[in-house]
């Protein structure tokens, strides 16, 4: 594997590792907030004052900028596909917080997942493409994307309370921040003109737009339902939408042949099913330890 993209497969490591730290803080103050129903919009401006919420969100900053640093030497492939070892970074983090230790079944699918993630990064080997796409290009994508969003949104209008909103609102969110590492490639090949060529590029207020959009609907979605529907919708979304915008937007690749094609394609599925399993297990986790925090009784293990 070539420097760069061993440099940009540990950028990405370290922007999973900050994913990971914002995802634990924003999971702890999504119901510490208030109980009354507010907007997407309201409900951020609230969780902003809330401490634990801003350590979130400056971990999640510090991942959309590792994400950046990464994309500028690797694809959008391997940097997305890398998101999802934010999962086992949690593991721990799960583990200290709610002081208890990391079950089985967790370690058993996060070794499935780490094994499965290897396999599709080094037998498909990502192939960068292009670093921007056409306007052209851009507005098949809004056509396309556009409508799915908006009959998202409006489904979660429709279930605001329960699994079915938080899924919907999940699916945009992870979407969006897939959207915002291809417009973040973009963004930074056009940094490399200068600071006036980054400010003309319309791919940097773009990746704006998704980012804010991503966090927003992600505490809604964390607030909106149950964690083991939404976590894991969230999780899956991300590297998949990312992924394919990458191959459909950017010429992005892996390499094929059909013994190859069989060991990616099981590769694949095995890490979506891992991921998925990983995060619903993790959400089960953040849900018993608010549920203790509610009940008192995790104020009573730790004064004994």
């Amino acid at each position: 594997m070539p420097k760069a993209e061993i440099a940009a497969a540990l950028l990405a490591l370290a922007a999973a590792l900050a994913s990971a730290i914002g995802n634990v803080e924003r999971q702890r103050s999504a119901h510490e907030v208030t109980d009354k129903p507010v907007g997407y919009w309201a409900l951020f401006i609230m969780c902003w004052r809330n401490r634990s919420w801003r350590i979130g969100a400056l971990a999640a900053i510090a991942n959309y900028v590792l994400q950046g640093a990464a994309l500028t030497l690797g694809s959008v492939i391997m940097v997305t596909g890398l998101q999802v070892t934010a999962l086992l970074f949690a593991l721990p983090i799960y583990a200290r917080m709610t002081r208890h230790p990391v079950s089985r079944w967790d370690w058993a699918w996060a070794i499935v997942l780490a094994g499965a993630l290897a396999v599709v990064l080094t037998v498909g080997n990502p192939v960068a493409g292009y670093s921007r796409a056409s306007l052209h290009t851009w507005l098949i994508v809004a056509a396309v994307l556009g409508p799915l969003f908006g009959l998202c949104l409006l489904g979660a209008r429709v279930w605001p309370h329960g699994a079915i909103g938080a899924v919907l609102l999940a699916a945009v969110s992870g979407a969006s921040l897939g959207l915002f590492a291809v417009l973040v490639k973009g963004a930074t090949e056009a940094a490399e003109g200068g600071i006036l060529a980054l400010l003309a590029a319309p791919e940097l207020y773009a990746s704006i737009l998704a980012a804010v959009a991503g966090m927003v609907l992600q505490q809604s979605a964390y607030r909106g339902g149950p964690l083991n529907a939404s976590m894991p919708t969230m999780t899956v979304a991300k590297p998949v939408v990312g992924s394919l915008l990458g191959i459909a937007v950017l010429g992005e690749a892996l390499q094929s042949g059909e013994e190859r094609t069989f060991v990616l394609v099981s590769a694949v599925i095995l890490t979506v099913v891992a991921t998925a399993a990983l995060a619903r297990g993790e959400a089960e986790t953040v849900q018993e330890y608010a549920d203790d925090i509610a009940t008192g009784r995790l104020l009573v293990v730790s004064d004994r």
